[in-house]
C-alpha cells in the first residue's frame, strides 16, 4: 500500500457523537494540510480522524490480519473485547471460537468517513468551531476505502489477509478488490451489490425526504450549536423504512402477522393496532439515539451513486485474488437476480477464484448476514479455517 501523511494517534473522539462507543476504540489522525485527503468530488480534507478497534494479535509480517468493512449504520466495533464490553454489532462472526477466529486473525475494523462513531463526519467541527452539518463534503464508497487504505499504512500493514463485508460493507470490499486487488490474498462480498437496484434507491429516497421534511432538521443546520432534538422523527421514519427492507415479507408474517398489540386500543386512525406497527416504532426510537441524520443522508447517497464496473479495473494476471460471494435466498434488498449479477461481473474481469455460497434456510432476509444462520457460519468457518490461513 502506498504511504499516507499521518499526524498522531491517541484514543480522545473530539467529534460529537449520539452513542456510547467501545472503550477499546482508538483514534487516528491521518492527512496534513499539505498532502491533504483528495476526495471524487474534488474536495480536499486535512487531519482526517478515524475511528478504528482492533482484535487479536497480528503476525510479524501481518499477513493474519483481517479487515471488517461495516454496513450502513455500523461502527468500529464488530464484536466484544471482553465480557464487559458493549454488544458488538458481528459477535457471531468475529471473536474466539467465531468463524474469524481472533485468536488466529488479527482484525481491524473502523468506522467510515462520513460516518457518526468517530470518524470524520458531519458530525466534526469546522473552521468556525460548529460541526459541519450540510457542509461536510460528499463521500463516495471509494473514498471510504482510501481511508481504511491510509489507516492500514498508518499501522504498518502492507498486505491482508482478507478484506470482508456485508451490505455497504461489501461494497466497500468490491470497490477495494476492483481498484486495490494487491492489498489481500482474499475479498469476501456478503449481501451486496454492484449497485442498488431502483427499489433500494427508492427506499433511500423516502427515507432522506423524511428526514428532509422534518421541522427540525433546518437545511442540516440542526446541530449548530450541539442543542435541540434535531430531526429525530424523520430520521425514525427513515429507519422504519430501510428495516422493512432488511426483512423478508416471510419474516415479517412470521414474527407479527396480523397480531394486535396489547394494551389500550387506539382511540383513531392516527394509530394502528397491530403489532408491526410498534416494533417499527420501537426500531426507530432505538436507531435515532444512536445515529446522525445529516451521516445518513450522505451515507445513503454514497450508496445510491456506487457502481461498481462503470470503471476499468486493476486486476491482472499478477494480481488475482480469491473472491468469495455469499448470499441469502430469502434477501429482497440484493435478491438472486442482484447476486447473479454481481458474479457474472466478477467472473468477466477474469479472476480465476470465485466461489459462491446461498444459504437457502435462514427467513431473516438482508440481516441474516448479522445472524446466526448455522450453514452459512459454518461455510466462513471453513473459509478462515487455520489450513488455509
Amino acid at each position: 500500500m502506498n504511504a499516507f501523511p499521518v499526524i498522531e494517534d491517541h484514543r480522545t473522539v473530539t467529534s460529537g457523537l449520539p452513542a456510547s462507543l467501545s472503550r477499546h476504540l482508538k483514534i487516528a489522525t491521518l492527512f496534513t494540510p499539505e498532502h491533504p485527503l483528495v476526495l471524487e468530488s474534488g474536495r480536499s480534507l486535512s487531519r482526517v480522524q478515524v475511528a478504528y478497534e482492533e482484535y487479536g494479535t497480528p503476525a510479524r509480517h501481518h499477513d493474519n490480519t483481517v479487515f471488517v468493512c461495516h454496513a450502513l449504520t455500523g461502527d468500529s466495533h464488530p464484536a466484544r473485547h471482553d465480557p464487559d464490553d458493549l454488544p458488538g454489532w458481528w459477535d457471531v462472526m468475529v471473536g474466539p471460537g467465531r468463524p474469524i477466529d481472533t485468536d488466529t486473525f488479527h482484525v481491524v475494523s473502523a468506522n467510515v468517513l462520513g460516518g457518526c462513531a468517530g470518524t470524520t463526519g458531519p458530525l466534526s467541527s469546522g473552521e468556525t468551531g460548529r460541526p459541519l452539518g450540510p457542509d461536510f463534503p460528499e463521500v463516495t464508497v471509494s473514498d471510504m476505502v482510501t481511508v481504511h487504505r491510509a489507516l492500514l499504512a498508518h499501522l504498518g500493514i502492507d498486505r491482508l489477509h482478507s478484506v470482508v463485508g456485508g451490505s455497504m460493507g461489501g461494497m466497500q470490499a468490491l470497490e477495494w478488490l476492483l481498484r486495490h486487488p494487491g492489498d489481500a490474498g482474499r475479498f469476501v462480498l456478503i449481501g451486496t451489490a454492484a449497485c442498488l437496484t431502483t427499489d433500494g434507491l427508492a427506499a433511500h429516497a423516502v427515507g432522506r425526504a423524511a428526514i428532509r421534511s422534518d421541522p427540525r432538521f433546518d437545511g442540516g443546520r440542526y446541530v449548530d450549536d450541539l442543542i435541540g432534538a434535531g430531526p429525530r422523527d424523520g430520521l425514525g421514519i427513515a429507519r422504519m423504512v430501510a428495516h422493512l427492507t432488511y426483512m423478508s415479507p416471510e419474516s415479517l408474517e412470521t414474527k407479527f402477522g396480523r397480531a394486535v398489540q396489547p394494551g389500550r386500543e387506539p382511540t383513531g386512525p392516527a394509530h394502528g393496532r397491530y403489532a408491526i406497527e410498534r416494533y417499527l416504532e420501537h426500531q426507530a426510537r432505538k436507531f435515532v439515539n444512536r445515529f446522525d441524520a445529516n451521516s445518513y443522508l450522505h451515507l445513503t447517497t454514497a450508496m445510491d451513486r456506487f457502481n461498481a464496473f462503470d470503471r476499468p479495473h486493476a486486476l491482472t494476471p499478477d494480481n488475482d485474488p480469491a473472491v468469495h460471494v455469499f448470499s441469502f435466498a430469502s434477501d429482497r434488498l440484493f435478491g438472486h437476480s442482484v447476486t447473479s449479477e454481481l458474479l457474472a461481473q466478477l467472473t468477466a474481469t477474469g479472476l480465476t477464484t470465485v466461489t459462491h455460497h446461498r444459504d437457502s434456510t435462514s427467513p431473516a432476509g438482508h440481516d441474516a448476514f448479522l445472524l446466526n444462520v448455522p450453514g452459512y457460519l459454518r461455510e466462513m468457518s471453513t473459509l478462515f479455517a487455520p489450513s488455509v490461513v
